[in-house]
């Protein structure tokens, strides 16, 4: 199970990688789109009108790509007051319960996403703004990431369950 877990943490770091290289390219599109309003290279050519919109969508795509990862390595926000204060077997059985709970929202989210990816897919929903693309393109990336998700807590409940018993040690207020 540690290797599976490995190579998963891999493909997470894959993932964040890859959002950072959409967060440079969001950078440059940004960069390029100001210069040409503002320097007239091209004549006619006042910025990229597309910009507004691709860099939306790379948002968007970033957060989904890197929340895996984020989640993995103990980045994601967390209030941990009570954990800290109440009896270390009692934390720990209230990190249960909330994994419990994160799991089976992550999944239902997963599958909704999904049916929606497929229903917009079947219907030839389209996006229209100054880009015309299919719906589902966009729709597309949100059940993945959730799935992602949903596995990394099924190996924090792992790590969980062969660690202490007590609260987690990532992702604290005060250490």
């Amino acid at each position: 199970m540690d290797g599976l877990s490995r190579l998963y943490g891999r493909l997470l770091a894959g993932l964040a990688l890859a959002g950072c290289a959409v967060l440079f390219l969001m950078m440059v599109v940004i960069c390029v789109d100001v210069l040409l309003r503002n320097v007239r290279l091209v004549p006619g050519m006042l910025g990229l009108p597309w910009a507004n919109e691709v860099t939306e969508y790379a948002l968007y795509l970033i957060t989904l790509l890197t929340a895996p990862w984020l989640l993995r390595q103990g980045m994601h926000i967390r209030v941990d007051v009570l954990l800290r204060v109440m009896p270390a077997r009692l934390a720990w059985a209230c990190e249960w319960v909330v994994d419990l709970m994160a799991f089976a929202c992550c999944a239902a989210i997963a599958w909704y996403g999904l049916k929606a990816v497929f229903s917009s897919q079947a219907i030839g929903g389209m996006v229209v703004k100054v880009i015309a693309i299919p719906e589902w393109w966009l729709l597309a990336p949100l059940p993945a990431a959730f799935l992602l998700l949903a596995i990394e807590i099924l190996f924090r409940m792992h790590r969980l369950w062969q660690g202490e018993r007590g609260p987690r040690a990532d992702a604290v207020s005060a250490a």
